[in-house]
């Protein structure tokens, strides 16, 4: 297996981290992690890849521009290229492709998703979600419960609302999203 390398990028969210490595001749992500309030990216990380090293080309300085400038609130459509599916179960695959799916301004509950494959249950769709090593890239905070609650997200539930605030995305006062914004 190749060396693996890190890119340390702040936001204004805290300090993300995008794990990356060349394999195949290819430059890979192999997570990308946000910082939330029980735990920092950087600490995340060296405990999932404790070899880590500090590093960056010119592929991952770009997907760090896209991610800065989505985390302002720009309209970014990521590629998936260059993300390592691999060590993605493939029902996790097929729940992240399903969820890359979903358009900027509209989410999808963990149901629907379940659904729309055929397989597995709200659940098993909120697992392969909370375990997304793309988090952003792949837009698991567009995912909410049936009842129009947030559900989970790895960089907490400040930022989630938050990223679906710069969507469009409106609450009603009790902090529930609407059946106007659920993509179908």
């Amino acid at each position: 297996m190749s060396e693996l390398f890190f890119l340390s990028m702040p936001s204004r969210f805290g300090t993300l981290c995008i794990v990356w490595q060349v394999f195949s001749g290819q430059i890979k992500i192999r997570r990308i992690f946000l910082s939330n309030e029980q735990i920092r990216s950087a600490e995340r990380t060296k405990a999932w890849f404790p070899r880590v090293q500090k590093g960056s080309c010119a592929e991952v300085e770009q997907l760090a521009l896209e991610i800065r400038r989505f985390l302002m609130g720009e309209d970014v459509a990521f590629d998936l290229e260059m993300m390592m599916f691999e060590e993605c179960s493939a029902f996790q695959q097929a729940v992240l492709r399903t969820e890359h799916a979903v358009p900027r301004g509209k989410v999808n509950t963990y149901g629907r998703i379940a659904r729309h494959l055929g397989q597995g249950c709200p659940r098993s769709v909120g697992t392969a979600l909370a375990r997304n090593p793309f988090p952003i890239v792949i837009p698991c905070h567009r995912t909410i419960r049936a009842d129009g609650s947030l559900g989970g997200f790895q960089g907490g539930s400040a930022m989630k609302r938050t990223l679906l605030e710069f969507e469009g995305i409106t609450f009603t006062p009790d902090g529930t999203i609407t059946s106007e914004h659920v993509f179908s």
